[in-house]
């Protein structure tokens, strides 16, 4: 049986408003909206794998809402079985109502979520260059500005590494142009308004390069909401900057179908956990 314990990511939350009159709720059982104040799962498993593995999981949701069950809790007990510690983020939804800088809310909050991590890997038993992290829809949009923008520290930080080892993108969305983002994630995150400099900065294929951790994606070709071109530029933008990785395009599944595609036999989890013990990151 994994341990769990779930604590805040902030004494003080910041570039909190006074003036916020936002309040958390569930729209639907399993999702939660309007997130204020943010916190961290830990699933830490009783044997943890050999290789003191952990990986950060960041659910989808838009940016509006998190799917904490089926992209976030039941995520992590699926890598508990492989022994490795899985941390699932309630991150901050990017209210401009509620944030000064809201755009950047989400992956301050990522930033952090990896420093804590890290500061108390002994704590946990992991290894401190063995975590990874995986994130599903617009938390996939989020893991990759997290692996695109190591350059940007927006947390208390001197000497840690705020990087992931490793990723997993699950239907992603990547690209913040108007002709193939998902305009649901786009406009929480960034307005209806956006500047050509917010589109550059939050677009992550734009953003790869040859210190991008290595990564593995996987998507349904019949996906609707989010264009699987997203994927495909971040992987294509991979290939330039000789990022290592893999691309799983399923035929059919649609989107949001979490850990079970039930349209094919294929086992993405598998497939990914194939993967990590390719790379070694799991034994």
């Amino acid at each position: 049986m994994a341990q769990q314990k779930t604590v805040p990511l902030y004494s003080k939350v910041p570039y909190l408003k006074t003036s916020c009159d936002k309040k958390e709720y569930v729209p639907v059982q399993g999702e939660v909206a309007d997130v204020i104040e943010p916190t961290l799962s830990e699933f830490i498993p009783s044997n943890i794998n050999p290789a003191k593995t952990a990986v950060l999981i960041l659910p989808g949701g838009g940016y509006s809402h998190l799917a904490m069950e089926k992209e976030g809790f039941d995520v992590a007990r699926k890598y508990n079985e492989l022994g490795v510690a899985a941390f699932v983020l309630k991150y901050r939804m990017p209210l401009s109502s509620c944030f000064e800088n809201s755009s950047l809310v989400p992956l301050q909050d990522a930033q952090q979520a990896i420093l804590m991590i890290r500061q108390q890997a002994d704590k946990f038993g992991i290894d401190i260059n063995n975590i990874g992290v995986i994130g599903f829809s617009a938390g996939g949009h989020l893991a990759s500005t997290l692996l695109t923008h190591a350059d940007t520290s927006l947390v208390d930080n001197k000497d840690i590494s705020l990087l992931p080892n490793w990723s997993v993108l699950g239907y992603p969305v990547i690209d913040m142009d108007i002709a193939n983002t998902h305009k649901g994630s786009r406009v929480n995150l960034l307005g209806n308004n956006p500047t050509p400099e917010q589109i550059e900065y939050f677009s992550s294929q734009k953003r790869v390069n040859n210190s991008t951790p290595p990564c593995f994606l996987f998507l349904a070709q019949d996906d609707k909401a989010v264009n699987p071109l997203n994927s495909i530029h971040y992987y294509e933008a991979m290939l330039q900057h000789n990022v290592k990785g893999e691309l799983h395009i399923m035929e059919k599944g649609g989107h949001g179908f979490g850990l079970y595609n039930k349209t094919t036999k294929e086992d993405w989890f598998q497939s990914m956990t194939d993967w990590l013990r390719q790379n070694k990151w799991i034994r």
